[in-house]
């Protein structure tokens, strides 16, 4: 099975990566968070560090895009290759408010005629790999069918498939029925996306899925970040890894962003799913929530880590 770390805006970024893979081994692919390119065919400092080649050494890393036009993600794709990428991701999935009224993400499946329309000009314009990360629809999985005969017109390298509409965001149930329907109709090489939060999430879709070769993991494997290792059968976590990952993160913030504000927001949303792994954790996650300076989230992190770990647990949303 090949295993692909799914983006999660504001943390799944280089910093993290690195630390994930020094701690726990890589994963199989890597995919950023999504770059946005616009009307000034230039990226963000953010992005350019986040895709630079030095930064991500020993990483397969495959850039994801979010855009609806063609020649904006064009651009995007030249200076990607010329930097060594030569396979890119389409967001087609983000469910975003802000995201679909711009007809971007998950909104580009709102005008079929104008999907194709991208795909075709980005398909012929692009002599790299183009993948796509694809909801089954906006407010219900019988529009997939249509959407997938667009992308099996396209020579995709890989659907990747978040089994959920966009109306859903990340609520409710994925939709196996309509997931099992779509595998069996993709001319593609397929990869399931959704809910995969624990080894016993994995082993269950195995069982009903068996000739699936490719998941992405997201939030269950940020909650949890040896899970990798897990569903492999190599090992259980450890507080000593565990905190050897948090404090080579932890640094790297320290050293490259600006002030205390901006390093305890990005440990605070980590410690969003990382506080399931231990007993007893919402006293303390509390205390995080409500530091104001890096002592007080130090001394309350030394807390959390006194607590015994659950090595079987996992994130788990609130319906």
């Amino acid at each position: 099975m090949q295993l692909s770390f799914a983006p999660l805006e504001g943390i799944t970024g280089y910093r993290f990566r690195n630390a994930h893979a020094r701690w726990f081994g890589a994963a199989d692919r890597y995919f950023t968070p999504f770059l946005t390119p616009n009307q000034t065919y230039k990226f963000t400092s953010r992005e350019k560090n986040d895709v630079l080649p030095e930064n991500n050494t020993g990483l397969t890393i495959i850039p994801q895009l979010l855009t609806n036009n063609a020649e904006h993600c064009l651009w995007a794709l030249d200076v990607l290759q010329k930097q060594g990428y030569n396979e890119v991701n389409l967001n087609f999935g983000c469910p975003s408010g802000t995201v679909i009224v711009k007809r971007k993400g998950a909104g580009m499946l709102t005008d079929l005629e104008e999907l194709d329309r991208f795909l075709d000009a980005v398909c012929n314009g692009f002599s790299g790999k183009i993948s796509v990360k694809t909801r089954l629809g906006l407010q219900s999985s019988d529009e997939f069918p249509r959407i997938l005969d667009i992308y099996n017109h396209y020579p995709l390298s890989e659907v990747i498939i978040h089994a959920r509409v966009q109306k859903d965001f990340y609520t409710g149930t994925p939709d196996l029925e309509a997931f099992s329907a779509a595998l069996s109709a993709c001319r593609h090489p397929v990869c399931y996306n959704g809910d995969l939060f624990t080894v016993s999430d994995y082993e269950r879709f195995c069982q009903t899925f068996p000739t699936v070769e490719r998941v992405m993991l997201g939030r269950g494997w940020i909650a949890n970040p040896d899970l990798g290792n897990q569903i492999r059968g190599k090992g259980i976590l450890d507080k000593t890894r565990l905190r050897g990952f948090h404090d080579e993160l932890y640094t790297a913030y320290r050293e490259t962003l600006s002030g205390e504000t901006p390093v305890l927001f990005k440990m605070k949303e980590l410690w969003f799913y990382l506080h399931c792994l231990f007993e007893d954790s919402e006293k303390v996650l509390k205390k995080i929530r409500k530091a104001k300076r890096l002592r007080d989230y130090e001394c309350a992190m030394n807390e959390m880590f006194d607590h015994a770990l659950i090595t079987d647990a996992g994130y788990r949303p609130v319906k």
